[in-house]
C-alpha cells in the first residue's frame, strides 16, 4: 500500500533504514533533531538488511558509488512503503535512483577518521608489520602518512564486529569514522585521529524521499544544512 502524500493525515512517518546499531542511532539522531521543530512527528521504523550488510565478502576497496548499502531502502521508498530513507551520506549512490531526491543533508558530527588500538598501545609502540584493519585504500594511505611499515587487512561488518578484531588480536588497529564512535557512545576507546582528507559526506546523514513527496521536503527543510548555507549566502 502506498503512503499518502498528505502530511496532516498522519504524524507517523514510515521510515526505512539499515538494521545495524549505528543506523538505529542515526535515525534516533534525526528524530530528536526534528522534534526541536516538529514535536508531534513520530517515525514508524522499517529496518532493512541491505546487500552490503549481507555480502561481507566483497571488498569496498574498489567499489564505486553504487547502491550497495542503500538499494533495498530506496526501493521501499520508491514503492511507497516508506516516506523517507535515512542513510549515511557517504553511502549514497551516484547518481541517485530515478524518482528519488535528496531532501535533507544534516550538519552531522566530526568527519574525522580514527585509528582505534587496544588500551595501552600507541602508534609508536606497534611493532613493524602490525596489522591495521581497513577496507578503504584512502584510509590506508592516511595511516601510511604516520607509519609506512605497517601491514593492512580488509575490514567489513558492524562497528562492534570490527572492534572485536582487536580483542581477538586479528588486528592491532582498526580504522573507523569518529562519527560512528560518537553516535555509539564509544569515545572512551583508545584512538588517534588520522591526517589527510575524509570521504565526502562522512559524519553527515542523508534523507531521501520520492521527488513528488513535497510534504517530506518541506518537513525536513529545517534540518537541511544546504538550506542554511543558502540562507547565509542570501540565495533566493
Amino acid at each position: 500500500m502506498r503512503c499518502s502524500n498528505n502530511l496532516s493525515a498522519s504524524h507517523n512517518i514510515p521510515v526505512g533504514a539499515r538494521s545495524s546499531p549505528l543506523s538505529r542511532a542515526q535515525v534516533k539522531e534525526v528524530l530528536e533533531a526534528l522534534h526541536m521543530y516538529h514535536p508531534t512527528i513520530h517515525f514508524d521504523m522499517h529496518y532493512f538488511s541491505t546487500t552490503g550488510d549481507q555480502d561481507l565478502a566483497t571488498s569496498l576497496r574498489t567499489l564505486a558509488k553504487t547502491d550497495f548499502f542503500t538499494k533495498e531502502i530506496d526501493e521501499a521508498v520508491l514503492a511507497g512503503h516508506c516516506r523517507i530513507g535515512v542513510h549515511s551520506a557517504k553511502d549514497l549512490p551516484s547518481p541517485l535512483p530515478h524518482g528519488l531526491e535528496l531532501i535533507c543533508l544534516t550538519k552531522g558530527v566530526d568527519p574525522a577518521d580514527v585509528l582505534v588500538m587496544r588500551d595501552g598501545d600507541t602508534l609508536a609502540t606497534l611493532p613493524p608489520q602490525a596489522r591495521i584493519a581497513t577496507s578503504s585504500i584512502r584510509r590506508e594511505e592516511c595511516v601510511k602518512l604516520l607509519r609506512n611499515d605497517l601491514a593492512f587487512c580488509d575490514l567489513r561488518g558492524t562497528i562492534d564486529k570490527r572492534l572485536t578484531k582487536l580483542e581477538s588480536r586479528e588486528a592491532d588497529g582498526v580504522v573507523v569514522a569518529e562519527a560512528a564512535l560518537i553516535r555509539l557512545g564509544l569515545t572512551h576507546l583508545n584512538r588517534i585521529r588520522l591526517p589527510g582528507t575524509t570521504t565526502e559526506g562522512q559524519g553527515q546523514l542523508a534523507i531521501l524521499s520520492r521527488k513528488d513527496d513535497h510534504a517530506m521536503k518541506t518537513l525536513f527543510s529545517c534540518l537541511d544544512i544546504r538550506s542554511a548555507i543558502a540562507d547565509r549566502n542570501g540565495a533566493p
